[in-house]
């Protein structure tokens, strides 16, 4: 074996580099095999790594270069058995996938990522071009790429028939950062995510996010946030005055709008991966911006509130311990705003402390509320005493659990009522949704603690409601003599039967009981103080929930930049992204409502914001599975979309039940923030179910459509502008968009001609630019492209293939084209033939005709320079001014060294200034374009449209100045006709006219009969006619037969001396036609002007731009039309 080293390799000794080589099994020198790189094609041999095993690769390194080979070999990631050609998932496999040389990648999740993902990196496959292209030219640009880069590198000679060059490896060691350039990119299609995503992964594996699984993320939060202080004070009540049965269904009723949402909320939730936002976020990414901004405002301020509900909560508890203690501070009132800001200055240290601190702070929270609860069931079967008999806690008794079955409300009571004061103590599901950003599998986690939270809890709310109504008796006096002695009348009730009479509970109020007595609990637990530190968790940890709530779902709706002017809170600091600002925020709104104390007013709302957010995320989910969208895969399988949708209607019910007004005021803040957000528009795109839906109604109308037949009262002008590039010929748009905004179809098309790659690759790239162009610009347009080898069969494509079922075009509007005279005899040939084209198509055709032409790309041009100079200019300025504060400091040097820089500053801008001046006289030159371009954008004043309406054409020549005289432009002026008819009937013929007219309705100002179109031109017109068309005549008349045959041949374009005199009377009429117009519309706003047709074949294309040129000339804009000749006007109803 001999070793085939390329000696070009080692030109450079101190090069940080080594090489490979692949020693040729044959015996065949260098030389030998190099002359047959050009003959035969290249041997793709299968090659290995492994030395071990095949024994056919060798390395040969630079001086000094093995040491930096084996530690690679030690410390980095791959080893020599792993680089194996086979190995389809290597990031440096051999160009080979399945074993066969491809850059065609294997399916990896990478490739789907965000580029700001922090999960992974995102990497970009090959493109379909690169692919598409040839191999040989794609690795030579790789290698270039990988040569350029600051990248250890080796080359691969597979075989000696191989060229020398083809194959490059780039071995990246683990101290170098994967650029986008780089050959790994190359093998596997992938590319590093970017500088930002970097640095996240690089600040993730340095700090350590604290991340949390679905007990203590999702299920300790939503279990703390649902048990709130109604279990331990209200529910007693709740079952007193329902009953067992009703109280259940009351329970069972809240539940199932809770596991409604929650149901909803796991589908959306598994529908791809879930970020920081919690509700905010799975609204706005189904429903839109719209909907999720202005939910996600509402309900961060719904917890931000909700901590002030909870901290008040328990600051009244600690206050009536106080009480009964003898040992308040100020007053009631005052001793709850202190105990209040204390409380909500502890919880905001904990929360800052960062998460980890929070969720263990939860946990110990939750373990306590679940000692109170297990408490409260151990005293249920502690025998009772006479003490608590008297307070109406006799155990479990079939006669009270008889007795209490059934409802007895009172006090104005009802079910809906009783049922609104339970009701928020079923809310709290998304307690674990609102950390969403701080869960390890969000998309697990969710479903799993968010339903099985909704399950324990209800389970517990029903097992409390039913023990406490099994053991305790409704009313209860307390006083321990109330006893019955033999011989004593009662009233029957369950008391009676178990030895007391609270009878005269029916006549006065009694302090005991379900009904009378809040701390029943208290009561029936084995001890006491444990039910007290059990609402102190309950709140506690309410508060601490809706504490971290609030400023993670307003630091997503902030990142988002929904609402321009939040950006500030949007910022996160630490390992896990705390948004201190948000805290401090959260801190301020529950300290203000603290110190208002005015909470029975607002919490009302704030029940029915959270319950709006619930109702959007049902509707969000029934939304999503409606719009079918291909893209909702929810892996939550356990949900129906006409559930979601009965939930979303729950919920909206439930508002009202709770509080009519609240409900109003909660509907009003959303419809303004909506519209407000709608109004705004910014600028994300989050493939919202509302977008999917879009495209659903947008395709159903259109298939409905093609059902309907044509209707000529229905018809409308649905134009097809060659504009190019709309922004190029803005005027050509503006007319064109006048009489088809909100009327008609206008599909703005370019055609790009040339090599196929380049025009495919510049028309694809512009397509978005330039349609959201029109978008900005308010033009109600499509815009399309197309690449052909010719103009004329790009605009052929379009006329056949534009549109979509009944939404065709049916009308090409073209400019005039002005350098008709100048420009290539093709380009004059595709002109007429594209007009030609349409009429075979039976499309109507209108040509607009301005002085100054159409196209303004220069003054674009001009304008993009101008703002390149102005940008070069303040660069420099800048540069100047941090220059001269540097060098102020340096004493005389730094004087002379300022002098030279302001020297040199002078001739620069005296450069720039003389580049700015000719640039301002180009723009001075263009002003009348850029005004001409303009002028269909202002309002016409006072004025006519001038219809010189000729030929019959079906009416288009008519409906188009009558729709825009519709329009608020074009309003103040007024329609004169003007038409052909005989010296002798001109009162007639006027008398026809407004007849016609009156019966299509069309209003008038007044109708002129044109008597002498038929009489011959005078001599200046004919001659300057004669003149224009002297260059492109043949004048076959005047030479040999054989000669004029020839020329014929040679030049088919040029007008023959026989189509003149052919066409001689219809010269005559153009030229006439001019005249007529000049003497009668010269100072018209706008004249419409039935459009000669050239007969195909017959009339030679400068003959016929000539005709389009006289008629034209010198007049106010131009439109010449000529309809389809089918009815586009009808006078039955």
């Amino acid at each position: 074996m001999s070793m085939n080293n390329a000696p070009n390799v080692f030109l450079d000794p101190n090069a940080n580099r080594f090489q490979v080589n692949i020693i040729n099994e044959d015996h065949d020198n260098t030389e030998t095999a190099q002359e047959d790189v050009g003959s035969d094609p290249p041997h793709y041999e299968e090659t290995s790594f492994t030395d071990e095993t095949h024994n056919r690769l060798r390395i040969s390194y630079r001086p000094g270069k093995r040491e930096l080979y084996d530690n690679f070999r030690q410390n980095g990631e791959k080893t020599e058995a792993s680089l194996h050609p086979y190995d389809t998932h290597s990031k440096m496999y051999y160009l080979q996938t399945f074993g066969h040389n491809t850059m065609d990648p294997v399916p990896k999740i990478d490739y789907y990522r965000n580029t700001g993902s922090v999960s992974g990196n995102k990497l970009n496959r090959p493109s379909l071009l690169e692919i598409h292209e040839q191999l040989a030219k794609n690795i030579a640009l790789y290698s270039s790429d990988c040569k350029m880069g600051s990248l250890e590198f080796f080359s691969i000679m597979p075989s000696s028939a191989w060229p020398r060059d083809v194959f490059v490896f780039c071995v990246i060691p683990q101290n170098i950062a994967v650029s986008t350039g780089s050959v790994e990119r190359v093998a596997n299609g992938e590319s590093s995510a970017g500088d930002e995503t970097a640095a996240s992964k690089e600040e993730e594996n340095k700090t350590g996010f604290v991340k949390f699984g679905w007990v203590k993320g999702v299920l300790v939060r939503c279990m703390l946030n649902i048990w709130g202080v109604m279990l331990f004070i209200r529910l007693s009540w709740i079952v007193g005055q329902a009953g067992i049965g009703l109280g259940v269904i009351i329970i069972l009723l809240a539940t199932m709008v809770t596991s409604i949402t929650g149901l909803s909320t796991s589908a959306i939730a598994t529908n791809g991966f879930v970020r920081g936002g919690g509700a905010y976020y799975l609204i706005s990414r189904s429903l839109g911006p719209e909907f999720g901004g202005s939910i996600g405002l509402i309900f961060a301020f719904a917890n931000a509130v909700a901590v002030a509900m909870y901290v008040v909560g328990f600051a009244e508890t600690v206050v009536e311990l106080l009480k009964e203690s003898d040992t308040l501070m100020v007053d009631e009132s005052n001793d709850i705003r202190i105990i209040g800001t204390i409380t909500v200055v502890c919880l905001l240290g904990i929360s800052v402390a960062g998460m980890e601190w929070e969720a263990k702070a939860q946990v110990i929270l939750l373990i306590v509320l679940l000692v109170a609860i297990v408490n409260f069931f151990i005293g249920t079967v502690i025998p009772t005493n006479t003490e608590k008999k008297a307070r109406g806690f006799f155990n479990y008794q079939a006669s009270i659990f008889a007795e209490n079955f059934g409802p007895d409300f009172r006090s104005g009571e009802g079910f809906f009522s009783v049922f609104a004061i339970f009701f928020p103590a079923a809310t709290g599901i998304l307690a674990g949704a609102n950390i969403s950003g701080d869960l390890k599998d969000p998309q697990s986690a969710i479903p799993q603690g968010t339903m099985l939270a909704i399950l324990i809890t209800t389970i517990a709310y029903i097992a409390v409601a039913i023990c406490a109504a099994s053991c305790v008796v409704r009313d209860a006096t307390g006083n321990v003599n109330d006893t019955i002695v033999p011989g004593m009348s009662c009233n029957g009730s369950s008391a009676c039967g178990l030895g007391y009479d609270f009878s005269r509970c029916a006549s006065q109020p009694c302090d005991y009981g379900l009904m009378n007595n809040f701390q029943v609990m208290s009561m029936v637990s084995g001890f006491g103080p444990l039910i007290t530190a059990g609402i102190f968790s309950a709140t506690l940890s309410s508060a601490l929930a809706s504490l971290v709530s609030a400023p993670k779902v307003f630091q997503a709706l902030c990142k988002d930049n929904v609402y321009k002017g939040l950006e500030f809170f949007a910022k996160g600091y630490g390992k896990n992204n705390e948004p201190i600002r948000g805290y401090v925020l959260t801190f301020a709104i529950a300290m203000a409502f603290i110190l208002i104390a005015e909470l029975n007013t607002i919490a009302p709302i704030i029940s029915n914001f959270f319950l709006a957010s619930y109702a959007l995320i049902n509707f969000s989910c029934f939304h999503a599975s409606y719009a079918k969208s291909p893209g909702w895969r929810p892996a939550f399988r356990y949900y129906n979309m006409w559930v979601s949708l009965f939930g979303a209607l729950l919920c909206c019910g439930v508002m009202f039940v709770i509080n009519w007004w609240a409900a109003l005021i909660t509907y009003a803040i959303e419809l303004f923030l909506y519209i407000y957000v709608t109004y705004k528009k910014p600028e994300v795109n989050w493939g919202s179910s509302t977008q999917a839906l879009y495209f659903v109604n947008a395709l159903d109308s259109a298939l409905a459509l093609t059902t309907v037949e044509d209707h000529v009262k229905n018809f409308r002008p649905q134009c097809l502008a060659l504009t190019g590039a709309p922004m190029v010929r803005p005027a050509l748009l503006d007319i064109t968009h006048a009489f088809t905004k909100n009327n008609g179809l206008c599909i703005c098309c370019e055609v790009y001609t040339g090599p196929r790659k380049l025009c495919v690759k510049e028309m694809n790239s512009g397509m978005e630019k330039k349609q959201a162009w029109l978008t900005k610009n308010k033009r109600k347009a499509f815009y399309a492209a197309v690449a052909a080898d010719s103009f004329r069969d790009g605009v052929k494509s379009l006329l056949q293939a534009s549109g979509l079922g009944r939404m065709k075009p049916n009308t090409l509007v073209i400019g005039f084209k002005k350098d008709w005279r100048s420009a290539p005899a093709t380009q004059v040939e595709n002109y007429v033939g594209i007009i030609h084209d349409a009429f075979d198509f039976e499309l109507g055709v209108i040509i607009i005709r301005i002085s100054q032409g159409f196209d303004i790309s220069q003054v674009l041009q001009v304008q993009e320079e101008l703002e390149k100079l102005e940008q070069e200019r303040l660069a420099l300025e800048a540069t100047i001014k941090e220059n001269d504060f540097e060098e102020g400091k340096r004493g005389i040097c730094g004087f002379f060294k300022k002098a030279s820089t302001l020297n040199i500053s002078k001739h620069e801008t005296k450069g720039n200034t003389i580049n700015t001046i000719q640039s301002m006289h180009v723009g001075e030159f263009n002003q009348r374009l850029l005004e001409a371009s303009t002028q269909f954008k202002k309002k016409q004043g006072k004025g006519t449209i001038d219809i010189w309406w000729l030929f019959d054409d079906g009416g288009l020549t008519i409906l188009i100045p009558y729709i825009l005289t519709i329009r608020k432009k074009w309003k103040n002026c007024k329609l004169r006709i003007f038409t052909g008819g005989k010296v002798n009937r001109i009162e007639e013929e006027k008398l026809v006219m407004a007849s016609l007219l009156s019966k299509f309705r069309i209003k008038f100002a007044d109708i002129n009969i044109i008597c002498d179109i038929n009489i011959k031109p005078n001599k200046e017109s004919w001659k300057f006619f004669e003149e224009m068309i002297e260059p492109y005549r043949l004048h076959e008349s005047c030479k040999d037969m054989p000669t004029a045959e020839k020329l014929k041949r040679e030049t088919p374009w040029k007008i023959t001396d026989a189509e003149l005199e052919a066409f001689k009377e219809k010269s005559y009429r153009q030229v006439r036609l001019n005249e007529l117009l000049q003497e009668h519309s010269r100072a018209a706003n706008l004249i419409v002007l039935s459009l000669p047709v050239a007969r195909k074949g017959a009339v030679s294309d400068y003959l016929y731009m000539a005709w389009l040129e006289i008629l034209s000339k010198n007049l106010p804009p131009v439109l010449m039309v000529r309809g389809n000749h089918k009815n586009v006007l009808t006078f039955y109803s």
